[in-house]
C-alpha cells in the first residue's frame, strides 16, 4: 500500500500525461491512465485526479492570480502539474494546508528546479493566506 506523498506523485504523473495527451489532440481513458500507475484502485487518486481536471479552469484562474507577469501555461508540463494539485488539495480537499504545499513543494524539490520550488511555494502560500479566509 503507497502512503498518500507516493500517491501524491503518481497524480501529478497522471496529470502530467493528460497535459501532453490534451495537447497532442489524443484520445485517452483516465481510468487507464491511473491504472498504468497503480496497480491497486485508489479512491484518494481517483477523487483527486477527477477533481483537476474537472476544476482545472479554476486551478488555472488561482494560478495566474497569484503570479506575477506569468501564466500557469507558461510553466512547464510537471510544474503545471504540480502547482495544480497543491491548489486542487489547498481548495478543494480536507487536507491540511501546511499538508498541502508542503507535498507540493517536495514533488517540486524532486522534479522542478529550485527557482521553481520557490515560485510554487509562493503561490500557494498566497492562495491559502489571501483564498481560505
Amino acid at each position: 500500500m503507497k502512503n498518500r506523498s507516493e500517491l501524491r506523485e503518481i497524480i501529478m504523473k497522471v496529470i502530467y500525461q493528460t497535459y501532453i495527451l490534451d495537447k497532442t489532440k489524443n484520445t485517452y481513458d483516465i481510468k487507464n491512465l491511473i491504472k498504468e500507475q497503480l496497480e491497486v484502485e485508489n479512491d484518494y487518486v481517483n477523487q483527486c485526479v477527477e477533481g483537476i481536471i474537472k476544476n482545472q479552469k479554476e486551478i488555472d484562474a488561482f494560478a495566474d492570480k497569484y503570479m506575477n507577469n506569468w501564466t500557469i501555461d507558461r510553466l512547464n508540463k510537471v510544474d503545471k502539474a504540480i502547482l495544480s494539485l497543491g491548489i486542487y488539495e489547498l481548495m478543494y480537499t480536507d487536507t491540511p494546508s501546511v499538508v498541502a504545499i508542503n507535498e507540493a513543494i517536495e514533488l517540486s524539490k524532486k522534479y522542478s528546479e529550485e527557482a521553481v520550488t520557490k515560485m510554487i511555494n509562493g503561490i500557494l502560500d498566497k492562495i491559502y493566506h489571501e483564498e481560505e479566509k
